[in-house]
């Protein structure tokens, strides 16, 4: 999952900035990491300990509480209530990467994507993001198949995955719900040649460019099974103690 947390740190200067190329710097002096990452970190922690999501998100966004969280996320973080809020926000789908590289069958890849979409993000649009993006990264891990990931995604998620890059980008603007963020990542990610590549072309599409190079940086870590090592060093470098111990246990459990 560390290629969709490093997608994160590079994306977060260029959130509200939106860029239309592929030629940008990945890593500057501002670049951290957000709520994506310290989301994620929370559902691999739940499917290391075995504990709720709901409980894991409550967790760990109160323990990184600055972390850009969005507004209904961010009021029921503050709350005690573990309700979900029936969101179709794109925080479901950024969150789930552990759970396309944990799980061994796609069925049971597909079951855990919902619970963990539904602690919080119970609308259907919600819970479809988490599912596709978690499909997703399995059978790029499991198939290695760009064809059979796209005829997948929408035969069961009916996302259209037939527009191109270069279709989308002039008029791509910010979107945070999972049916405008979730189809364009993973068209990036279809489109890319290598991890970095993956990235870049995520980034490139402006709008709400964490959340897409995190969704987009979980599928290409698990399709082309590399990440460079100056990523790999200048995104470790970025993140709490906290948040690599669970990282890395999740590396030693899962590969």
């Amino acid at each position: 999952m560390i290629g969709a947390i490093a997608g994160d740190i590079i994306g977060s200067v260029y959130e509200y900035h939106g860029i239309k190329t592929e030629d940008f710097p990945l890593f500057i002096p501002r670049s951290h990491f957000t709520d994506d990452t310290v989301l994620t970190v929370a559902v691999a922690d739940s499917i290391l300990t075995g504990k709720g999501y709901a409980e894991a998100f409550k967790e760990w966004g109160r323990l990184f509480p600055h972390a850009g969280y969005g507004g209904m996320f961010r009021r029921w973080l503050s709350s005690d209530d573990y309700s979900p809020y029936n969101s179709y926000g794109n925080g479901s789908a950024m969150r789930v990467s552990p759970v396309g590289f944990a799980f061994s069958s796609l069925d049971r890849v597909l079951e855990e994507a919902g619970k963990s979409a539904e602690a919080t993000h119970n609308h259907p649009e919600g819970i479809r993001g988490a599912q596709a993006v978690a499909a997703a990264i399995f059978l790029a891990k499991t198939v290695g198949d760009k064809r059979e990931i796209k005829k997948f995604i929408e035969s069961n998620f009916h996302y259209d995955l037939n527009e191109t890059l270069a279709d989308i980008r002039p008029h791509y603007r910010f979107n945070e719900t999972c049916q405008g963020t979730v189809p364009q990542a993973i068209i990036a990610f279809l489109e890319s040649n290598d991890y970095e590549d993956a990235i870049r072309k995520g980034v490139s599409l402006g709008g709400d460019s964490d959340t897409i190079a995190c969704i987009v940086g979980g599928i290409a870590e698990a399709f082309y099974q590399t990440i460079p090592e100056y990523i790999l060093q200048e995104t470790r470098r970025r993140l709490d103690n906290r948040l690599l111990t669970v990282i890395d246990l999740f590396k030693s459990r899962f590969g």
